[in-house]
C-alpha cells in the first residue's frame, strides 16, 4: 500500500510535470497562431471544434469560453460528424480540430471531409508530422515531452495542454473585440456572477418601504416607523431633503443613555450625513461600500430625493456575495 507521504510526492510531481508542459507552450508561440487568432476574428462565421475522446471534452469546454466571451462557437464530435453531423458546418465557419496523435482514424477521416467543404481548418496537436498537421492550414503546436501518467498513456500534459492553448486563443480574441465586463454580463445573466455585473441598487429597493420621520418627531413614533418598515432604520427628511438617519442601533443606545425619552425627538439622536447611493449603482459597489464602514444599511438618493433604504440582507439575498 502506498503510504501518505509517497501519495503527496506522486501528486507534487504531476503537478509540477503539467506545470512544465504549459510552460514549454509559449515557445510554440509563432506565425501559426497569430495566423489562427486573425482568421478566427476576421470570419463571418463561428468557430467549429471537433476532436475524439479527452480531446473532444477538452473541445466542449474551449466552445464554451469562445462563445462566453463574444465569440461563436459549436462542438461538433468527431465520430458523428460523419453520419450527419458535418450538416452543422457553414461556409464561413472556422474549424478546429483537436487531437494529440493527429493520426486517429477518426482525424484521417474526417480531414478529407472537412477540407472537401473549403473552410479553414487549424489543427491544434502534439504531433507536427502527423495527417492532421500536414492537412490543417494552420496548427497549433501542443506537443508534451510525456504525460503525468506512470505508464504514460492516460492523457495528463496533452489534454492541459490542449485546454491552456484554448485558453490563449479566448483571451487573444477577447482583447481583439475590446469585450468589456457589460459585454460579459451579457452572457452571463444567470447565478452569482450574472447577478453581480448586473443587478443595481434600484432593482432591489423597487418594492422596498421607504421609512421616514421628521427631524420634530417624537422618538416613539421613530421608532415605530422603524418597526413597521422593518428595514432597522428610519430616514430623517427635512423639506424634501435627508438631513439624517435613526438606526435600530442608535435606539439602543439611546435607551442605555437615558432614563425617559418622553422628550427626545428624532434630531436629538439621528446620526447626520449619513452614507448613501444612487439607485443607478451597481449592488455589488454598494455592497463594498457597507463593508468598508461596517454599515448594514444605505440611503438611496437620486439627484437630492430620497429614494429609499438599500439593507445588506437585500444584497446577501440575492447569492450576489
Amino acid at each position: 500500500m502506498i503510504s501518505n507521504e509517497n501519495l503527496l510526492a506522486l501528486a507534487k510531481k504531476t503537478i509540477l510535470s503539467e506545470s512544465e508542459s504549459i510552460a514549454k507552450l509559449t515557445t510554440f508561440l509563432d506565425d501559426q497562431f497569430l495566423s489562427a487568432v486573425q482568421k478566427i476574428y476576421q470570419s463571418k462565421g463561428r468557430v467549429v471544434i471537433t476532436g475524439i475522446g479527452k480531446s473532444a471534452i477538452i473541445a466542449q469546454k474551449i466552445v464554451a469560453s469562445l462563445n462566453s466571451t463574444g465569440t461563436p462557437a459549436l462542438f461538433l464530435h468527431a465520430s458523428e460528424a460523419i453520419h450527419g453531423d458535418l450538416g452543422m458546418i457553414q461556409d464561413e465557419d472556422v474549424i478546429i480540430c483537436i487531437s494529440k496523435s493527429g493520426n486517429s482514424p477518426e482525424i484521417k477521416v474526417l480531414v478529407p471531409l472537412l477540407k472537401r467543404f473549403g473552410n479553414t481548418l487549424i489543427g491544434m496537436t502534439g504531433n507536427m508530422t502527423s495527417f492532421l498537421a500536414k492537412g490543417s492550414h494552420f496548427v497549433l503546436n501542443t506537443t508534451v515531452d510525456a504525460e503525468s501518467c506512470p505508464m504514460n498513456l492516460a492523457p495528463t500534459n496533452s489534454t492541459t495542454a490542449q485546454l491552456v492553448m484554448g485558453d490563449a486563443l479566448t483571451v487573444c480574441l477577447m482583447e481583439m473585440r475590446g469585450f468589456q465586463a457589460e459585454d460579459f454580463a451579457k452572457y452571463h445573466p444567470g447565478g452569482a456572477l450574472g447577478k453581480k455585473l448586473l443587478l443595481k441598487v434600484k432593482d432591489l429597493i423597487e418594492h422596498s418601504l421607504k421609512p421616514m420621520v421628521s427631524p420634530e418627531t417624537s422618538i416613539k413614533k421613530a421608532i415605530f416607523e422603524i418597526s413597521e418598515k422593518r428595514l432597522g432604520v428610519t430616514a430623517v427628511i427635512d423639506n424634501e431633503k435627508v438631513v439624517g438617519i435613526i438606526t435600530d442601533g442608535d435606539i439602543r443606545r439611546m435607551l442605555n443613555d437615558r432614563d425617559s425619552i418622553s422628550d427626545v425627538l428624532a434630531k436629538d439622536i439621528m446620526t447626520q450625513n449619513p452614507k448613501q447611493i444612487h439607485s443607478e449603482a451597481m449592488a455589488i459597489d454598494a455592497f463594498n461600500l457597507m463593508e468598508d464602514f461596517s454599515i448594514t444599511q444605505l440611503i438611496v438618493i437620486d439627484n437630492g430625493s430620497y429614494q429609499g433604504v438599500l439593507h445588506l440582507h437585500d444584497i446577501l439575498k440575492e447569492g450576489i456575495v
